[in-house]
Parts: C-alpha cells; sequence; structure tokens
C-alpha cells in the first residue's frame, strides 16, 4: 500500500485572519501613491501638471477597477490564488516603480495615464486572489475577523503609499528612489503566503462555465427590485469621496507643506479611514445599512462645504480633512455590509465585484467633474461641487427608495349591487 503523500497526511492549513492585513498592503500603497503622492508631486514639480490633468489621471487609475468583473473569471478558473496574488504583486510593484521613475510634465500626460491605469490591472488581480483566498480558505467562524483585517491593511496601506512615499520623494535624491523603496516593501508582503495552503476550489468547471454563470449573476442583480436599488446606490455619487483628491493636488491653498500633506494624507489619515471604517462595522448592525452609507455620504458632503466655507489655514486642513476621512471610513464600512446583505449567498465574489466596479464608476466620474470644476471656479468650487452633487443623489436616491418600498394602493370598493 502506497504511503501517504505529506499533503494529505496533514490537515489543510487556513489562513489566519491577520495574515490579510499584510497581503493587501500593496493594494493600499499602490492605490495611495497614485492618488495622494503622485498627485502632489505632478503639482508641484518642476514642470506641474494642472490640477485637472492630475485628476484625470487619478479617474483613470479607477476605470480598470470599474471593468475588473469582466477578468474575474480568469482568477476564478485559471491558476491557483497564490499563483494569482505572486503576479498581481509583481504588476503592481512594477508598475509603482515605473509610475515614481517617469518625468513629469503635462506633454507626457497621456503616457503618464497609460502606465497608471496598467499598474491599476495588477491591483484588481490582487483584490480578486485576495478574496478567493479569504472567501474559501478562511473558516465561516472567522471571516468577519478576516475582513476586519483586510480592510484595514488596505486602509493603512494607502496611508503608507501616499504619505511614505511623499516624504521620501522629497527627501530622497531621485525619484525612483521611492518608488523602489514601496516596491521592494510591496515584495515582501508576499511572506504571509508560506504560512498557509492553497485553498479548495470552489467555482466552475471551465472557463465557459465561469462566464455562464457571471451572466447569470448580471441578470439575478438587473432582474430584483433590490438589486436595482443597490446598484443605483453605487452608480450614485453619494459617497465617491472625490473631495480626497483635492486634499493633495490643492493644499497649497490651506498654505500647507508637503510634508504636512505626507502626514495628514498618509499615515494619519490612513489610521483615521481604518477607525472610521471600525465604527461603520459596528453602526451597520444598529442601524439600516443603506442608511448609514446615505448618512456617512452627506456628512462627508457637509464637511466639504466646511472645507469651502472655513478660513483656509494649516488647522482647518487637518481637522476638516482628518474628520472627512472618518466619514469616509464609515461609508467604506457601510458599503460592504449593505452589498453582502444585497447579494446573498451564491458566486458571492463575482456579485461583490458587480457592485465595487459600480462604485468605482462613480469615483471616476466625479474625479473628473471636480478636476474640471478646479479648473474653472478654483478649490472651492470643486468642493462646493463635489458636496452638492452628493446632497442630490441622496436626495434622488431616498425619493426613489420611498416610491419604490411603498406598498400597492388597494383597490377601490366595488359599489354595492
Amino acid at each position: 500500500m502506497p504511503a501517504a503523500s505529506p499533503a494529505a497526511s496533514r490537515a489543510r492549513r487556513a489562513p489566519a485572519p491577520f495574515l490579510f492585513f499584510p497581503l493587501i498592503l500593496p493594494f493600499g500603497i499602490s492605490f495611495g501613491f497614485v492618488s495622494v503622492a503622485f498627485a502632489w508631486l505632478a503639482t508641484h514639480g518642476a514642470h506641474p501638471l494642472s490640477t485637472q490633468q492630475t485628476l484625470g489621471i487619478v479617474a483613470a487609475a479607477f476605470l480598470p477597477h470599474t471593468f475588473k468583473p469582466l477578468w474575474a473569471p480568469l482568477v476564478d478558473e485559471t491558476l491557483t490564488k497564490k499563483a494569482w496574488y505572486l503576479i498581481a504583486l509583481a504588476l503592481t510593484a512594477a508598475g509603482t516603480v515605473v509610475v515614481a521613475a517617469m518625468p513629469l510634465s503635462p506633454a507626457r500626460v497621456p503616457v503618464i495615464t497609460a502606465t497608471v491605469m496598467l499598474s491599476q490591472v495588477g491591483l484588481t488581480l490582487m483584490n480578486m486572489a485576495c478574496e478567493s483566498l479569504l472567501g474559501l480558505g478562511v473558516p465561516d467562524a472567522h471571516k468577519g475577523a478576516a475582513s476586519g483585517w483586510y480592510n484595514a491593511g488596505s486602509n493603512f496601506g494607502v496611508g503608507v503609499g501616499g504619505g511614505v512615499a511623499l516624504w521620501l520623494a522629497q527627501h530622497l535624491p531621485a525619484p525612483w528612489m521611492s518608488g523602489a523603496a514601496l516596491g521592494t516593501l510591496m515584495l515582501v508582503c508576499a511572506v504571509p503566503l508560506l504560512f498557509f495552503d492553497e485553498p479548495e476550489g470552489e467555482h466552475a468547471h471551465t472557463l465557459r462555465g465561469a462566464l455562464v454563470e457571471l451572466g447569470r449573476n448580471v441578470a439575478t442583480i438587473f432582474t430584483t427590485r433590490s438589486g436595482l436599488l443597490a446598484i443605483l446606490i453605487c452608480v450614485s455619487p453619494i459617497a465617491a469621496g472625490a473631495s480626497t483628491q483635492l486634499f493633495s493636488t490643492e493644499a497649497d491653498a490651506w498654505r500647507v507643506s508637503g510634508d504636512l500633506v505626507a502626514l495628514v494624507g498618509g499615515i494619519v489619515g490612513g489610521l483615521v479611514t481604518s477607525v472610521g471604517a471600525m465604527a461603520g462595522g459596528y453602526l451597520a448592525d444598529k442601524i439600516a445599512r443603506k442608511l448609514l452609507y446615505a448618512l456617512a455620504g452627506g456628512l462627508m458632503a457637509c464637511t466639504a462645504l466646511a472645507l469651502a466655507i472655513a478660513p483656509h489655514t494649516p488647522a482647518a486642513y487637518i481637522v476638516l480633512t482628518l474628520v472627512y476621512s472618518f466619514f469616509f471610513g464609515v461609508s467604506y464600512a457601510a458599503f460592504s455590509a449593505f452589498v453582502l446583505e444585497t447579494i446573498g449567498k451564491g458566486s458571492v465574489a463575482t456579485k461583490y465585484n458587480l457592485f465595487a466596479a459600480a462604485v468605482n464608476g462613480a469615483i471616476a466620474y466625479m474625479t473628473v467633474l471636480v478636476g474640471h470644476a478646479s479648473a474653472r471656479w478654483g478649490v472651492n468650487g470643486a468642493l462646493v461641487t463635489d458636496a452638492a452633487c452628493t446632497l442630490a443623489s441622496i436626495a434622488l436616491v431616498l425619493a426613489i427608495f420611498a416610491l419604490a418600498l411603498r406598498p400597492p394602493a388597494r383597490a377601490a370598493a366595488a359599489p354595492p349591487a
């Protein structure tokens, strides 16, 4: 009788929840680099880009995240989840190094935009790989804790990629060095893969089968009232948070230094957003989740208005941008909660990414709109534009909800014979 293989002789090792904190860090680091560090450097270099051009590049970074459900079946049906993670990590690290090393000038905007978009494709693959490892490998009893570590790692990574990268870029001799430092840190984040086994797959049988399943998932979302209402919320700018893009590009309006932007928009901002997400997770179990999402968006809009109205001082910048970051974190948790509530069971990762793609589309078009508003009316006009769109969308969605959830009128009683 043949001896049992070592893999078969021991229990499969599940990933510990805390391992998802370092695993998802590169995702946050890369996007934090683009939205905070790159945005500040692009508008403050020797050949500065305009705010509109810079925000156009940042908006383009969201496009791969908007269309990622189109290639999600590849991650489901080919290679292992660990292999896809390593591929994604290589693409993400390389993209960050290349973007950091590129000379910034208005003439190079198309090339910079294309490079940033390609680097974000790696991020979509990393997101899918981590979601699959979490969904397939973590026992149900620990998925809540793993999701918490996952969200905290993503938000903290944004702080590292934004704050640390900006500080390094200002204090190292050459721009590429900050990208190289971030790329090296990203590669270290693969070490946790050594401490658990590849989870067993639970997916369709062929790539064609996965595409058919994706079509079914889309159909169920767009043919149910709850699915349509949830999609409406996601495509609206309720919690797009486009004003965050102004905190780096227009920081001069508050007379703050690059080091202060690195601190407030980086590490401290990432921590505050993580705290907001944890608070939002707690509140999501206490009040209606869609209402919490709208409430978080409304509070973000009010904070943006306060930034526009209040004296433009460093103190106002620090306090109000951190308040905005807190409510942004609340919206993250509320989004996850109401989407998971809407999609139920079955093909959770695929359906979740459809809603995430809708939100990323809203972030992209609002970022472009805010960039145009900044070019025409300045930073205050851009903040007011974002707030007005947010509040108008909340009012519209609430009105549609009231109509959709209104019980049908009773038929009039027949007159007596």
